[in-house]
């Protein structure tokens, strides 16, 4: 019976955790809680302008290719008209058939501020007609820097000579569109450049 009773008491000892065990775990967990919260604050609060740079850069590199994709299928007007409406070296007017059904939209890509956006407008009635207001306006490209003395469009003729405003939109046969994007160029990282070029398919050279 000594002998029972003393295992017992062994056993007792061994199971479970006193009050002050107890509140001495809950403290430790407490502190190395509170300890991997502050470094993973200070992981994103540190990063966090890396990663929205690299979000704007991802989503600048889609656009640019996107719109020289639109670009590359820029074919006459549901009106008739030629298939380059307008271009400069911060905007460029076209129409293509974005969707893909059969209906040619007149599309704009232009830089305003440091956002390069999207319009299109989509043609209505019989005969079709296109309005001066935008059906859609898409953003492509934010924090785009306007200093870097690189024009955003540039276009060529058949021989692949650079042309110059005033520019004669029959002539151009390709367009190439360069942007640089940057959140805060007076910090690292350093800019991004982004190119892409588009040769206009449907449109005969002279």
């Amino acid at each position: 019976i000594a002998r029972r009773s003393r295992a017992m008491r062994a056993g007792e000892e061994m199971h479970g955790f006193t009050l002050i065990e107890t509140i001495v775990t809950v403290t430790m967990f407490a502190i190395v809680f509170s300890a991997m919260m502050f470094v993973i604050q200070y992981f994103y609060r540190t990063n966090a302008y890396v990663f929205e740079q690299t979000k704007a850069v991802e989503s600048a590199h889609i656009g640019i290719i996107n719109a020289m994709r639109d670009l590359r299928e820029a074919s006459y007007g549901e009106n008739g008209a030629y298939p380059i409406v307008s271009a400069t070296d911060s905007s460029v007017t076209f129409y293509v058939d974005l969707k893909g059904d059969g209906i040619v939209d007149k599309v704009q890509y232009y830089l305003s501020g440091a956002t390069f956006y999207r319009s299109v407008i989509i043609p209505t009635g019989v005969p079709p007609v296109y309005s001066d207001t935008p059906d859609i306006t898409d953003t492509v490209a934010t924090y785009v820097r306007t200093d870097t003395g690189t024009p955003i469009f540039r276009y060529y003729n058949s021989s692949g000579v650079e042309l110059y405003s005033p520019i004669n939109i029959a002539d151009i046969t390709s367009v190439n569109t360069t942007i640089t994007v940057n959140l805060n160029p007076a910090r690292a990282p350093e800019d991004f450049t982004l190119s892409a070029g588009a040769q206009l398919r449907n449109i005969s050279t002279q």
